[in-house]
């Protein structure tokens, strides 16, 4: 999908995690994380092959030891969309993803710092052409030291990653992407909007930590979202503790909210009142549900804005940008093409309605 006109990207390099392109142009892509043991490999493909299914498009999976390192092969012989492995403190392990097939490396820079190991891991990349992510993280920060007087947290970021770009590009190596990740949403804002001024690199948005799917979900749609309005980021995971499909839902919703991408149709719900004479949260509730397990069995739903609005004096008027919606009356629904009412049907009609206004794309 097209960006937003009105949201000026940010100009970087473009990179390559397996076929999919990041940065310049390129749509930005959704990224979610297994929550399996990446050696329990049947368990993981069955999570990826989930999360394939309904929108996600590069997935990370945690490097413990050597077994997990060995599975990646298997697991990517299965599955459809990019991997990219995430290793903490053996470079060692990151050699062994490499070997096994991984699209991407993340590196933590807080726990694989010392320049002999990583040249050993870039030199291998070099070799088979995949780029590496630079994963900074508040909470796994070495030593933080700093030129700058007193400096805040977000500077302390923005140093450690500067200094790891050195390293790579004296080794003439530039497929980087960069992540500047905190739990508190202000401190990331202000390190990725630093880190922009300084380098050219595609960045990989998230908020670290953020919880559970209510509390994440909103901390996760600011911090990305600010960033995202400001033309920042190339690449977003929402991080959340709980199912992983969640993760990619709320990335979807972020990206459309702010008319970046779409993902098929978006319902809009007035919040209702006492002039409201449908049921508006159970239709809302019925119709997104089943556009879901349309979505999830492949069936291409077009790109429409739907309303559902629970009076007919206001509906209409306030919906009218949208493509299609339903406005309530008394015992039953008004239907309506971009604020303009077209014919009325009772209340128990209303899904089959939509559904049948939804298939013939309007």
């Amino acid at each position: 999908m097209d960006t937003d006109k009105r949201i000026k990207r940010r100009e970087t390099r473009v990179i390559k995690v397996g076929k999919l392109g990041i940065g310049g142009d390129y749509p930005i892509s959704i990224q979610s994380m297994t929550k399996t043991r990446t050696s329990d490999i049947q368990a993981t493909i069955k999570q990826i092959k989930g999360l394939e299914k309904i929108g996600c498009e590069i997935i990370r999976v945690a490097v413990k030891d050597e077994a997990d390192a060995q599975a990646i092969e298997e697991i990517k012989r299965e599955i459809k969309i990019p991997l990219e492995a995430d290793i903490h403190f053996h470079h060692k392990l990151a050699i062994r993803a490499i070997a096994s097939g991984s699209d991407a490396l993340r590196l933590n820079p807080g726990n694989i710092y010392r320049e002999k190991e990583i040249r050993e891991v870039i030199s291998r990349a070099k070799e088979k052409k995949i780029p590496v992510r630079i994963g900074v993280n508040s909470g796994s920060l070495r030593n933080p030291k700093s030129k700058i007087q007193n400096p805040k947290l977000e500077d302390l970021m923005v140093e450690s990653a500067l200094a790891y770009i050195r390293i790579l590009e004296k080794m003439k190596f530039y497929e980087i992407m960069v992540s500047l990740k905190a739990s508190e949403v202000l401190t990331t804002i202000q390190a990725y909007r630093r880190m922009a001024k300084l380098c050219d690199y595609p960045f990989h948005l998230g908020i670290t930590a953020t919880g559970l799917p209510f509390e994440g979900g909103i901390k996760s749609a600011v911090g990305i979202g600010i960033l995202l309005a400001e033309g920042i980021g190339d690449t977003i995971r929402v991080s959340l503790a709980g199912d992983p499909k969640e993760e990619v839902k709320v990335a979807q919703w972020i990206l459309s909210s702010l008319g970046i991408r779409q993902f098929g149709p978006q319902i809009i719900a007035c919040p209702t009142c006492g002039r409201a004479q449908i049921d508006v949260v159970k239709i809302t509730q019925k119709l997104e549900s089943m556009l879901s397990q349309l979505s999830i069995t492949n069936y291409q739903l077009p790109n429409l804005k739907i309303a559902i609005m629970g009076c007919e004096v206001n509906g209409p008027g306030e919906a009218k940008e949208a493509d299609i919606g339903i406005a309530g009356g008394k015992n039953c629904g008004v239907l309506f093409r971009k604020g303009k009412i077209i014919s009325r049907t009772k209340e128990g009609e209303i899904i089959r309605v939509l559904l049948q206004e939804i298939g013939s794309g309007v």
